[in-house]
C-alpha cells in the first residue's frame, strides 16, 4: 500500500480529526498540532516529532489511543516510527514496537521429573497466546553499549562487561558483579552486556531481573507451593541470568537459599551470573557467608561517579539520542560542573531543561539551565561542585584550569588557586584534605594558608576583594 502526498495528508487529517474528539483541546495543541505524517511504507506510518521528548510523551500516554485510531483509518496492520530531525541533513527515527534483537527464541519446556509437562512448569515470563514457552528478557534496548559512555570512571567495567558478552560463562569472570553507589550506571551496563550477548549469541536466553522481583517471584512460590518449578525455570531456561540490585535480598534467607541453588546450578553448566550491588562484596551485610564467596568467585568491578569531561560526554550523548536541538556549549558546562552527585540526577536535569524549553517554546539559555538545576537539584540538597567554582574561577582570570592546578607562582595564577580554594571552602562541605586533593594535590595546611592569605587580602586589598565578591556571584547566580 502506497500514498502520495495529498493522500497522506488527508489520512493524516482524519486521524487527528478524530482524535481531537477523544482528548482535550489544550492536549492536542500541546501534543499533535506539530506531528505530522510524512510517509507510509511497508506498514509503517512515519511520523514527525519536534524532538525525542514528544515521542516518549506520546508513547506514554497516547500511544494506544494512537495506534487504534491510525489501525481505522489506515489498515489494521499499520504501526508507527517516529522521525525526528537532529540537524539540517539528518535524523533519527524510533519504532513504537520492541526491536526483536533482544526477544529470547521460543523454546520447549525441559521435562526433568516423569509425568511433568509444560502446564506443570510456569513461567513467570510466559507470554500468553504462545504455545512454546518465549521469557521476555527484560532488557531495554536503549541501554547499549553504544549509548553506554566510556570514560576512566567506569572503563575496566565495561571492558569486562564486553568480554563477558563476547563469550558468555566461558570466562574468569562468572559470576561478573559491578557495583557502585546509586545512578552511576549499573543498570545501564548490565542491559548493555546482555544486549550485547543477544547480539553475537541470538540462540541463548538472557533474563534480567530486579532482586525485588526475583523476591516477589520467590515468595509467591512458596505461598503457591510451586517452589521446585520456581528452581527448574531458572535452572533449565535461563543461560545469561542478570540479577540487578542484589543488596534487596539481604535479610531474607528463603530467597538467598534458593539464589544459592540457582547460582550453583548456572554456574556449574557454564551459564553465565550477572549481579549489580550498591555495595562491595566486603560489604554486603545480612548475607549467609556461602551466598557471599559465591559473588566473590568471579570479578567484581566498580563504577565510579564520570569526571567533568565524561559528565559532558554523557549530556552531548543523551541530546544527540533525543534529537534535540543543539544545546550551547555554555549550559552543558554549567550542567556537567554543577550536577556531580549522579548520572540519573544529570540526566534529569537535562530533560527537565529540554522539557521546559519544549513546552514553553523558548530558548535554552544558562538563565534558564540555573533555573531549572536550583529547582531540580536544590531541593536534592546539592552543592556547588569544587571543579566547577575552579572553572568559574579561571574564566574570570582568563587562565586554564591546567594552569591553576600547576606549580607556577605567577600572581594571577597564584590568586586564582588561592581563591579557588577559599571559595571551595566558603560554599562547599568539602574537607581541607578534599580540596586539597582536586586543587592541584596539595596537602591541608597549604588549603588552609591559602584560605587565611584570601581572608587577608580582602581585607587590605580593595579590588582583590572585588574580584572575589564577583567570583562568588557568579557561582550563586
Amino acid at each position: 500500500m502506497q500514498f502520495d502526498t495529498l493522500q497522506l495528508k488527508k489520512i493524516w487529517e482524519e486521524c487527528l480529526s478524530i482524535l481531537r474528539d477523544v482528548i482535550t483541546k489544550d492536549e492536542y495543541q500541546m501534543w499533535f498540532s506539530s506531528v505530522s505524517a510524512v510517509k507510509y511504507e511497508d506498514d509503517f506510518l512515519y511520523l514527525n516529532v519536534p524532538s525525542n521528548f514528544y515521542y516518549e510523551y506520546i508513547e506514554a500516554h497516547y500511544i494506544d489511543t494512537l495506534i487504534s485510531i491510525i489501525r481505522k483509518v489506515v489498515s489494521p496492520q499499520t504501526k508507527v516510527r517516529y522521525v525526528t530531525k537532529v540537524t539540517e541533513n539528518n535524523s533519527m527515527m524510533m519504532t513504537s514496537v520492541n526491536h526483536p534483537s533482544i526477544e529470547n527464541r521460543p523454546q520447549n519446556a525441559p521435562v526433568v521429573l516423569e509425568g511433568t509437562d509444560i502446564k506443570q512448569l510456569p513461567n513467570p515470563f510466559v507470554i500468553p497466546g504462545i504455545n512454546r514457552i518465549k521469557v521476555d528478557s527484560q532488557l531495554k534496548d536503549e541501554y547499549n553499549f553504544d549509548n553506554f559512555v566510556e570514560g576512566s570512571c567506569n572503563r575496566f567495567a565495561r571492558s569486562a562487561g564486553y568480554a563477558v558478552a563476547q563469550n558468555p560463562g566461558k570466562t574468569a569472570f562468572n559470576p561478573f558483579l559491578i557495583y557502585s553507589p546509586v545512578g552511576y550506571g549499573k543498570t545501564h551496563l548490565a542491559h548493555a552486556i546482555g544486549i550485547e550477548t543477544k547480539r553475537l549469541h541470538p540462540e541463548k536466553t538472557v533474563l534480567y531481573i530486579g532482586a525485588d522481583q526475583f523476591l516477589r517471584q520467590y515468595v509467591k512460590s512458596s505461598m503457591d507451593h510451586t517452589t521446585s518449578d520456581f528452581l527448574q525455570f531458572y535452572q533449565m531456561m535461563i543461560d545469561v541470568l542478570i540479577i540487578d540490585d542484589i543488596q534487596f535480598l539481604e535479610g531474607k534467607s528463603g530467597t538467598q537459599e534458593v539464589f544459592f541453588q540457582i547460582f550453583n546450578w548456572l554456574h556449574s553448566a557454564g551459564k553465565q551470573v550477572i549481579i549489580t550491588s550498591d555495595k562491595a562484596p566486603a560489604d554486603i551485610t545480612n548475607f549467609e557467608q556461602r551466598v557471599l564467596s559465591r559473588l566473590k568467585w568471579g570479578l567484581s568491578a566498580e563504577l565510579q561517579m564520570p569526571d567533568v569531561q565524561t559528565r559532558m560526554d554523557i549530556i552531548k550523548k543523551k541530546i544527540e539520542n533525543d534529537g534535540c536541538a543543539p544545546m550551547p556549549d555554555e549550559v552543558i558546562e554549567y550542567l556537567a560542573y554543577s550536577v556531580d552527585t549522579s548520572i540519573r540526577e544529570l540526566e534529569g536535569a537535562l530533560v527537565s531543561i529540554v522539557a521546559h524549553a519544549t513546552l514553553s517554546k523558548c530558548d535554552i539559555t544558562i538563565d534558564l539551565a540555573r533555573e531549572i538545576v536550583d529547582k531540580f537539584v536544590k531541593s536534592n540538597t546539592r552543592e556547588i561542585s569544587i571543579e566547577y567554582i575552579q572553572k568559574v574561577v579561571c574564566n574570570y582570570f582568563n587562565i586554564s584550569i591546567d594552569q591553576m592546578l600547576s606549580r607556577s607562582r605567577k600572581g594571577d595564577i597564584v590568586a586564582a588557586r588561592h581563591i579557588s580554594m577559599y571559595l571551595s571552602r566558603k560554599l562547599t562541605k568539602s574537607s581541607l584534605v578534599a580540596i586539597g586533593a582536586k586543587c592541584g594535590k596539595k596537602d591541608h595546611a597549604t588549603v588552609l594558608h591559602a584560605c587565611k592569605s584570601v581572608e587577608t587580602s580582602c581585607q587590605t586589598n580593595k579590588n582583590y576583594r572585588k574580584n572575589v565578591e564577583d567570583i562568588e556571584k557568579k557561582l550563586m547566580n
